[in-house]
């Protein structure tokens, strides 16, 4: 039973967010089902970019993620800046529609997707990514012309635009907002971690994995922590779905080179880039 709900400001094309990954995994193997957790969906882009895209930045960007973080991205240069609108909105129907996890796991499939330079604003990217969630891209799409669907994803962005006091005051954990009472927005992955009596921090922006630990400590002392995984195969086990090394490293507590090296034992890659996705032989 849940005792602690995470709202997750995020967006499946955020780098900032994907590099965040490992974090949420060794939350969740650490705290389990005490720990709601709520993706809101912030949209980064409605409407295609008018200023034009710089394919080799991009990429040049992406490398820099992947030196620092170590998750898995093709760094070859894009041929546009997607709009994610409409990969959001299928995360919402998921929400609204699905069995409970199915947004997660759609926005999971969404994310990774994307860093494998494949395009959000691709019926086809939506599609595969929605069958690899376990939903049927037919029922996906009739669920997305809902329109209680769009009205939950604007109320998502909505909040993603109204940033709190507490977040207001880390203005450099904070984003431009083309709308919003105070023209900021939360960046990806933002943080709002909020007991069930009502009290809460917010976490702008990213954040290293101590510092949501240290939160879940004073606002919920009670909180059982599960002891590490004994192999990475019992997190790939625990996982369910394919993992990344530096996400393995973070739950078993291991270097990327370590756990890379553990995994090589027992798993297959699926490469990615520098990097890939584990599962177990």
């Amino acid at each position: 039973m849940s005792v602690v709900t995470i709202r997750e400001f995020t967006d499946p094309r955020c780098p900032w967010a994907y590099s965040a990954e490992p974090s949420r995994w060794r939350l969740r193997w650490l705290f389990g089902d005490q720990i709601d957790w709520q993706p809101r969906m912030v949209v980064l882009s409605e409407r295609p970019y008018s200023a034009g895209f710089d394919a080799q930045a991009y990429s040049d960007g992406l490398r820099g993620f992947v030196r620092r973080f170590h998750m898995p991205i093709d760094t070859r240069p894009r041929s546009h800046q997607p709009v994610t609108f409409p990969a959001c909105l299928r995360v919402v129907a998921a929400r609204l529609h699905g069995r409970p996890g199915e947004d997660a796991a759609l926005l999971r499939r969404l994310r990774i997707r994307c860093m494998m330079g494949e395009s959000l604003d691709d019926p086809e990217t939506v599609a595969v990514a929605a069958r690899e969630a376990g939903i049927e891209p037919p029922e996906l799409e009739r669920w997305a012309d809902d329109t209680a669907v769009e009205a939950a994803l604007r109320a998502d962005m909505a909040a993603a635009r109204a940033p709190s006091a507490a977040a207001l005051a880390l203005d450099h954990k904070l984003a431009d907002a083309d709308s919003g009472p105070a023209g900021r927005r939360y960046t990806c992955p933002s943080y709002e971690i909020e007991r069930d009596d009502g009290a809460r921090v917010d976490l702008p922006g990213f954040q290293p994995l101590e510092s949501y630990e240290v939160v879940l400590a004073n606002l919920v002392p009670g909180l059982e922590r599960r002891a590490d995984p004994e192999s990475v195969q019992e997190a790939l086990q625990w996982a369910g779905e394919p993992l990344a090394s530096a996400e393995v490293a973070a739950l078993c507590r291991l270097s990327v080179a370590a756990g890379r090296e553990q995994l090589a034992r027992v798993a297959l890659e699926q490469p990615l880039g520098s990097d890939g996705y584990w599962t177990l032989a």
